[in-house]
């Protein structure tokens, strides 16, 4: 069984083999089209070559099976054959049984449309073979080039912050086409590439629903019509044993075209109801094999991942909803210990607005918000399909045995270790981490977790003392936070308005507010060390 991830052998264009000098063949009769392709060539002197054929051949003959007198008559009938075995062209040899090429032959060749060759004396069948089988090696070397050169172009892009985006904007300009990734609900998620017309979107959306998995509880109705009555087994529409319709099998891929547009559709994972569309005006041997090996890069970006099954993670959301504590509920997740990862989107020069005339440190960035399917990808990248995008900010939670790691495109803030009571303290570390990596414009910021001087004061004596320090400006949450970065970036009024998204200017006036009401000097070293203190225990 031919490997599905190799294209198959490509044919070599008839025009391409009647430009080789050194065979010196001529077309003697039929169409002049440079879309007829040769796909081997064989050698055949039966008058009734149709059992032979299989279609797409060169076939070559000296008209050893011409009887004497023959007729046109003979000649339709021996080139109706050829017609319909699917025969691509006939090569006709000169010497050493006839010296020129039959005039019946010619014109049954012209009128039946079938391209008729001659072949000089000086050129052997076999040397007409040779170049057939050169040309298809040269030209399966250029297309296992081509492929191999796409595959790497989708797997660097799968590799991207935005992945599913960066698929399908590749696999479009690849086969030239228009690229669509289809939710479950049969709505387009994503699209690159341009449109080809509302016909050709609306052939690719109903294509889609073809290899879509049916729903159990739901029967769909099979796009060709409803079934004739007696359909066998597996037909849409067959009656279960408890009298109600089976669901039409749905395809792995399917394939249309419209208007002159080839259409294709994948399937993508195990059933999740993703499906990616391809849109394109031709269709080279090798797309369907690139195509497929974006199907496959969508399905891991799409699917399920890594972290517990689904399953468990709705059993999980299920109890927490009526009032779980989250220490019971995190052996269905899969770990006892847990870290929180905060990310957002690095920023890139080309996506800060040209119109803020501020200096790079002093500008907040803005950079679009992560979509779902992006969020999804960082996720099984730091392995675990527990992720929430809210606000321009991935929230993902990692078992502990998987140390995160900087990732490609995203700043990342990562917390300690700790156990499900106390995820909302860890969710607060790496929102603190994060704007200290944005801040500091490194990729990614753990919170440390060393033994500190304050670990000699007792808990409760330590929130006791930043309650009674801070009660000025507690009541203000914006003054806490920026006193809290203020100081943990060394007093950086650019780096701490890079890390709050605010004017640095509004940094100032916070501070001199937090300064004015805990009547502190916080210029002082010691009033610093104080009051940092006191803002790790609120």
């Amino acid at each position: 069984m031919p490997d599905p991830t190799v294209p198959p052998t490509p044919p070599v264009p008839l025009d391409a083999l009647l430009a080789r000098e050194d065979l010196g063949l001529r077309r003697v009769a039929g169409p002049s089209d440079p879309g007829t392709v040769v796909r081997w060539a064989h050698t055949s002197e039966m008058a009734d070559p149709y059992p032979y054929l299989l279609g797409g051949e060169l076939l070559l003959s000296a008209g050893v099976h011409i009887p004497d007198g023959a007729g046109p008559g003979y000649f339709d009938a021996y080139v109706s054959r050829i017609v319909a075995a699917g025969g691509a062209a006939l090569g006709f040899g000169l010497a050493p049984v006839h010296e020129t090429v039959p005039g019946a032959l010619v014109a049954a060749c012209d009128l039946q449309g079938l391209p008729l060759l001659e072949v000089p004396p000086r050129t052997t069948f076999s040397g007409v073979a040779r170049a057939v089988w050169q040309l298809m090696a040269q030209a399966r070397l250029a297309e296992l080039r081509r492929v191999t050169e796409a595959h790497r172009g989708l797997a660097s892009a799968a590799a991207r912050p935005d992945p599913v985006p960066s698929v399908l904007h590749r696999l479009s300009r690849h086969l030239d086409g228009r690229a669509v990734l289809f939710g479950p609900e049969g709505t387009e998620i994503a699209a690159a590439g341009r449109a080809l017309g509302e016909e050709t979107d609306t052939a690719l959306a109903k294509l889609a629903e073809v290899v879509r998995p049916a729903d159990p509880d739901e029967h769909r109705p099979d796009p060709a019509g409803p079934p004739e009555s007696g359909a066998g087994p597996g037909v849409a529409g067959a009656a279960s044993p408890a009298g109600r319709a089976r669901p039409r099998p749905s395809p792995s891929s399917a394939a249309d075209t419209v208007a002159g547009i080839r259409l294709a559709a994948y399937a993508l994972g195990a059933g999740h109801g993703f499906v990616l569309g391809v849109a394109a005006p031709q269709r080279d041997s090798g797309d369907h094999t690139v195509a497929s090996v974006a199907a496959v890069l969508l399905s891991l970006l799409t699917g399920e991942q890594q972290g517990g099954t689904g399953a468990a993670r709705s059993a999980a959301l299920v109890r927490l909803l009526l009032g779980g504590d989250p220490q019971e509920v995190a052996p269905l997740l899969g770990g006892e210990r847990w870290r929180v990862v905060h990310a957002r989107r690095a920023v890139r020069p080309s996506e800060t607005r040209p119109s803020d005339t501020r200096s790079p440190e002093a500008r907040p960035p803005e950079v679009p918000s992560p979509d779902a399917l992006a969020a999804s990808a960082l996720g099984a990248a730091l392995g675990s399909a527990l992720v929430d995008p809210a606000d321009g900010i991935v929230r993902v939670l990692v078992p502990a045995g998987r140390e995160p790691e900087a990732q490609a495109g995203w700043t990342l803030g990562v917390s300690a270790a700790v156990t499900p009571h106390d995820w909302p303290a860890a969710d607060t570390q790496a929102a603190r981490a994060l704007a200290h990596a944005r801040a500091t414009r490194v990729p990614l910021v753990v919170h440390g977790a060393r033994p500190a001087l304050d670990d000699l004061v007792p808990a409760a004596d330590a929130r006791a003392h930043a309650r009674t320090l801070l009660a000025p400006v507690a009541g203000t949450p914006a003054l806490t936070d920026t006193l809290r970065t203020w100081l943990s970036l060394h007093g950086s009024w650019d780096r701490t308005a890079v890390a709050l998204s605010v004017h640095r200017n509004t940094v100032r006036q916070r501070i001199a507010r937090c300064a004015a009401l805990l009547n502190a000097d916080l210029d002082d070293p010691d009033v610093r060390m104080n009051l940092w203190f006191a803002l790790r225990h609120i």
